[in-house]
């Protein structure tokens, strides 16, 4: 890519977006192009057929989709699939049809088949049943996969699939109800070390910046403390879903961003395709290659805020995939490793967290 070529970045607000943003920003680039959701629904094809006649990007990295923890994507299935194949389908197309010399397409590991070997490599891809609570989810990404690959091999063009494992970092989802497990720990455990602490400014401010099922920091007190509540945070205790044994892999937000720029900026279509008798499984996995337990998770996290209750683990709700680690090594072979550990990174992102 060149430093002035028109790079459109779809879903530049989010965790992966703004990071990616960012690193591009930093690299030197600087013909960016982002929308904001309200100002383009990618899930009208004409709106998205018009912005993309009107803006002509060089290069698209695809970032937006619908996304949120096991709870959402347990309650939500129908918006889950239905909003990322459409948000997909109109990008891609709009790419080939305003011939982008370059598309990065963005899933997640949650593509990968339940009980799928481990570290899981990139050919495990549809090889058994998917994990339950977040199938629709992953069965949109893998559509993403699939016509990303197929508009390679049918009409030549140079589009990339990257997924990512389980990701945190600045300008990540804190919402209760919607969010990835780690957010949603930090936030647990900050919110129920301030109850302990009875420092009502910082909880106000934390509910008026997020509220939480219309709760924020102007309601009563009673009403702040039975939200929490409800969503197993008190002074004396947070409750976090499942036994806290299953194992997690997690990628700090800006090397994920790194990991994407290499890829625009370094690596083709014809680079992973070894012959043409290969038909599938170009995608990529980014991670780190190390894992930790939620269980263990939880403790780092309670440890460095300092809240000093206990953690209780609600067996009754589910546990998702017990296990999924991710084989980096195709991406260690072209040239790119991660290089924030989960301790550095929990430590930076409960200090964005706080001064955000």
């Amino acid at each position: 890519m060149n430093k002035t070529n028109k790079i459109y970045v779809a879903g530049h607000r989010g965790l992966v977006g703004s990071a990616i943003w960012k690193n591009l920003q930093e690299k030197g680039y600087t013909n960016l192009v982002g929308r904001t959701s309200k100002e383009l629904d990618l899930k009208n094809a004409e709106a998205t057929s018009a912005f993309f006649n009107e803006e002509k990007p060089d290069y698209v990295i695809l970032s937006a989709a619908r996304v949120g923890g096991i709870v959402a994507n347990n309650v939500y299935r129908a918006d889950f699939i239905h909003e990322n194949l459409a948000i997909q389908q109109n990008v891609i197309d709009n790419c080939y049809r305003h011939n982008v010399k370059k598309l990065l397409f963005l899933g997640s590991t949650c593509i990968y088949p339940k009980d799928a070997p481990q570290p899981i490599k990139e050919d495990s891809l549809l090889t058994g049943p998917l994990e339950i609570t977040n199938e629709p989810y992953a069965i949109a990404k893998i559509a993403g996969i699939k016509s990303t690959e197929s508009f390679n091999l049918q009409y030549g063009t140079n589009y990339i699939s990257a997924m990512p494992t389980n990701l945190y970092g600045p300008n990540d989802n804190f919402n209760l109800e919607k969010s990835h497990v780690l957010p949603a720990l930090i936030r647990k455990f900050l919110l129920a070390n301030w109850l302990q602490q009875e420092n009502w400014d910082l909880i106000k401010n934390d509910l008026d910046k997020r509220p939480i099922e219309g709760i924020s920091g102007t309601s009563a007190q009673q009403e702040m403390i039975a939200i929490l509540a409800k969503y197993g945070v008190t002074a004396q205790s947070v409750e976090i879903w499942g036994t806290g044994q299953p194992l997690r892999e997690f990628l700090w937000s800006e090397d994920m961003a790194d990991a994407c720029v290499f890829l625009m900026e370094r690596v083709n279509f014809s680079d992973l395709r070894k012959d043409e008798s290969e038909k599938r499984n170009f995608h990529i996995n980014i991670g780190t290659g190390h894992e930790i337990s939620i269980r263990g998770l939880a403790e780092m996290i309670k440890e460095k805020i300092g809240y000093t209750g206990a953690i209780v683990f609600n067996s009754d709700k589910p546990d998702g995939t017990m296990r999924k680690l991710t084989d980096v090594s195709k991406i260690h072979q072209l040239g790119w490793k991660h290089t924030v550990t989960i301790d550095e990174g929990i430590s930076s992102i409960i200090g964005w967290y706080k001064e955000s």
